[in-house]
């Protein structure tokens, strides 16, 4: 028996110090970054930003690799089933790791065991919008004409199970209007129905809106933020109308599970200093996303306090909108 204890002992030790040595040498060839969204999306952006400073930072190529579909999943488990060894992470989100297991209890995989979260990168906020042809250009206007509506009100999202599908149910409850959401395979189309004055409402990411909004296409009544965006000074938050509802459509870097301390720590020190360069805060401010400089210990409460946020939600309207 003390010959058994003696040798698990050891094999231990053993396996410590390999996986020590191995976070010594790291990274002695490329790193993939799976971005679980289209290229061109806030991921794809965050991603790429990352990846060419930590490609400078470590003398060794970081690339982005675009793996969509379901919403995040398909990238998402791709990333959670990558070797924890540093050379494939992952831009998870709150799509992917809170909202999609939430909303699939299918999904293969647990947001928040089944990953490693290295650092907080940011996202947009989201936006509700209105036609032109609604003529009207306060919240407060939007919710005397929905609330005396007779039929619920129809609204996009970029998709059933998004973050900007729960928003807008979460307001129509909060608010007591009724609405009936219309389901997109994504952001580009429903904002194409919606300036075209198919849709009159929706509540989407500020990032894909804005252009739209500086136009004049399609009018802003209400942004997800603590204050007002600097370039759009004139659009008011949800905190400023009443409603204290303050979301960003968020990423993180991420990895799966059981990914080296040392890893994550080099990691998170070198992402930290990227979200701090002039040149990527320009880059964030178009898009208005707003980063938070959290240590490795500080992401992973965040994502299980949005879990406990938004799950709930999901789940409640996952039984009301079958995929």
């Amino acid at each position: 028996m003390r010959v058994r204890s003696i040798l698990v002992l050891s094999l231990a030790l053993v396996c410590l110090a390999c996986a020590h040595a191995q976070a010594q040498s790291w990274p002695n060839r490329p790193v993939k970054i799976i971005s679980p969204f289209a290229a061109g999306g806030a991921a794809d952006t965050l991603g790429r930003l990352i990846a060419d400073h930590l490609s400078s930072a470590f003398h060794q190529q970081f690339y982005v690799e675009n793996r969509g579909g379901g919403g995040g999943i398909v990238g998402a488990t791709a990333g959670a089933a990558a070797e924890p060894d540093g050379y494939t992470l992952v831009v998870a989100g709150i799509a992917s790791s809170v909202i999609s297991p939430a909303f699939n209890a299918n999904v293969g995989y647990d947001g928040l065991r089944d990953f490693t979260y290295i650092a907080y990168l940011g996202g947009p906020p989201v936006v509700m919008i209105v036609h032109p042809s609604l003529g009207m250009t306060t919240y407060q206007d939007f919710l005397a004409l929905a609330r005396q509506q007779k039929e619920p009100m129809s609204f996009i999202s970029p998709g059933t199970g998004s973050h900007g599908f729960l928003v807008g149910e979460y307001l129509a409850r909060e608010e007591r209007y009724q609405v009936r959401h219309i389901p997109y395979k994504g952001a580009g189309p429903a904002l194409t129905d919606l300036i075209a004055g198919h849709v009159k409402l929706g509540t989407i990411t500020f990032s894909t809106a804005a252009e739209q909004i500086r136009a004049g296409r399609v009018r802003a009544l209400g942004v997800t933020r603590a204050s007002r965006i600097p370039n759009f000074p004139d659009i008011p938050t949800f905190r400023e109308l009443g409603r204290d509802l303050v979301a960003a459509t968020w990423f993180a870097l991420a990895g799966p599970a059981k990914l080296p301390k040392e890893i994550v720590q080099q990691v998170n020190r070198e992402t930290l200093k990227a979200m701090q360069l002039p040149e990527v805060q320009k880059r964030l401010a178009v898009d208005a996303i707003e980063t938070h400089l959290f240590s490795p210990e500080e992401v992973t409460p965040f994502v299980e306090a949005e879990t406990t946020r938004w799950a709930p939600l999901a789940k409640s309207l996952a039984a009301s909108n079958p995929q």
